[in-house]
């Protein structure tokens, strides 16, 4: 984690974010949710949970012998979903989203940062949208029922067709649907990485409008702000040569900060296959930067890997929670067209 960590404050400014088990019980003989939806009707009900619940909980994520906890307030309203997540480990910080707007306060540097952040890939939120490509490469099974956080929960498993994705098992509240736990699995079966509640109180007293006014409330702090704008691999004058099977480009922009020219500003660019996502970040090379970095080359901490490439003039970093040779193929695969 550590040096995952430092490779990931060494690449850009603009790079902000990402125990034994208890056994399920099995209930073959049960009419599971699941089971009587089939997987479009189970990913659509997986997608829409979140934009009609109000809860608070403890959101505990471990990676390997890492481990991160969080605070989290989340309402909806059926079209709109808000949140604040409050860091319990490492850096105190709050985040607020408001749909795709974002805001972390940093106590210890009194800084807000304020950015547009599409919620792809973030739990309780797996789906950005319920992606009719999921059922191309993955296959859903039921494993039975359990309980989570004292809630009684459902059981299923997403296994890819392919080596180039990971597999999930994947806990939903009974009533709601919501996902309250995930696990990250390799091709053995075995958990890579582990995100769950360890408390979660439904329909819990949460207001957008209290929400807001906390989000909105930045006295005493310095605002920075990053100016984002849409663009394509094509227009950027880059090209995936090679195509993932699977991965669909889903975003794409640069980050202009402090004046610097637009020709030179950071590049992110989103692909995914409705459940895994690889980001590919594009910038100038910088020899003091960068070249310290060449020596990793790739590094990889519980679900999530990293791979680098000096790319001519440019630096190419593809970020992901998917098998490493997935994002070779990413870093690879990527072209100068000009």
């Amino acid at each position: 984690m550590r040096v995952l960590g430092c490779l990931l404050l060494c690449l850009s400014g603009w790079l902000v974010q990402a125990s034994a088990l208890a056994q399920p019980v099995l209930a073959p003989a049960a009419a599971s949710a699941v089971a009587a939806t089939g997987i479009e009707r189970w990913l659509m009900r997986l997608h829409e949970a979140p934009r009609a619940c109000a809860y608070i909980g403890t959101f505990v994520v471990t990676a390997g012998s890492d481990m991160s906890t969080s605070r989290i307030w989340h309402v909806g309203d059926g079209q709109r979903q808000m949140a604040r997540v409050e860091s319990l480990t490492g850096v105190l910080r709050t985040t607020f989203r408001r749909n795709d707007e974002v805001i972390t306060f940093l106590a210890g540097s009194r800084t807000v940062i304020h950015e547009t952040r599409e919620a792809l890939g973030l739990f309780p939120n797996l789906l950005n949208r319920a992606d009719a490509s999921v059922t191309r490469f993955y296959r859903l099974r039921s494993v039975g029922q359990g309980r989570v956080a004292g809630l009684a929960a459902d059981i299923v498993q997403l296994m890819p067709i392919d080596p180039l994705r990971f597999g999930y098992q994947i806990w939903t509240e009974q009533k709601t649907g919501l996902m309250i736990k995930l696990q990250t699995l390799d091709p053995a079966g075995n958990v890579l990485e582990q995100a769950a509640f360890s408390d979660l109180q439904l329909d819990a007293p949460v207001t957008m409008a209290k929400l807001k006014a906390m989000m909105d409330n930045t006295q005493g702090y310095q605002v920075i702000s990053s100016t984002l704008v849409k663009t394509t691999t094509d227009e950027e004058g880059w090209v995936l040569g090679t195509p993932v099977p699977g991965f669909a480009p889903v975003r794409c922009y640069k980050r202009l900060e402090g004046g610097a020219p637009a020709g030179n500003a950071p590049l992110q660019c989103v692909f995914s296959d409705g459940l895994a996502s690889v980001s590919l970040f594009i910038e100038p090379f910088d020899a003091q930067r960068h070249g310290r970095l060449l020596v990793y080359n790739q590094v990889s901490m519980g679900a999530t890997s990293l791979r680098m490439r000096q790319l001519g003039l440019w630096w190419v970093t593809a970020v992901g929670e998917v098998p490493a040779p997935t994002l070779a193929a990413f870093v690879q695969g990527l072209e100068r067209k000009r």
